[in-house]
């Protein structure tokens, strides 16, 4: 088979913060926010779909079986950490990454000037050229837990060549 495709989800509670400092990580991209996501790791939505995205195209699991949330080895980890892992494991050899579409999902923040930012990183991260890599923001307008701002989410889809 010469394309692989893998399809990513993350979902991570949020809540207020008021500190200084306050925000979310995206796509490994700090984007400041009077929010903060609970999380085991920095809780970023965006690579972690990647990862899970990755791992599926090579039938190799999920981010929570190679790294599981109760290692207190990741409390905190930086995500990126993460992508290097899982781009590193011996079920990727052979392949290659084509392209990458993401989709966050979220009431807040408001991600248009992040967007960018967030593609030059991830597309660092993969090793692609910045039009190998989309980054697209939905809102969920109201509805469920990531239109009430107590969540927010992201997917991830990847095309693998041999």
């Amino acid at each position: 088979m010469p394309h692989r495709i893998g399809l990513g989800f993350d979902i991570h509670r949020l809540e207020a913060d008021t500190a200084a400092d306050a925000g979310v990580m995206l796509g490994g991209v700090r984007v400041p926010c009077p929010w903060r996501v609970i999380a085991h790791s920095d809780g970023d939505v965006v690579l972690h779909a990647l990862c899970d995205a990755l791992l599926g195209a090579v039938a190799a699991g999920d981010l929570g079986e190679h790294f599981p949330d109760n290692d207190a080895a990741h409390r905190g980890r930086d995500s990126a950490w993460f992508v290097e892992r899982v781009l590193a494991l011996p079920h990727l050899a052979g392949w290659r990454l084509g392209n990458v579409d993401v989709n966050v999902i979220a009431e807040a923040p408001r991600l248009m000037p992040h967007k960018p930012a967030i593609r030059a990183r991830v597309a660092a991260l993969l090793r692609l050229p910045a039009d190998a890599v989309s980054v697209k923001a939905r809102s969920h307008e109201g509805v469920d837990a990531i239109g009430e701002k107590r969540a927010i989410g992201a997917q991830a889809v990847v095309l693998l060549e041999r």
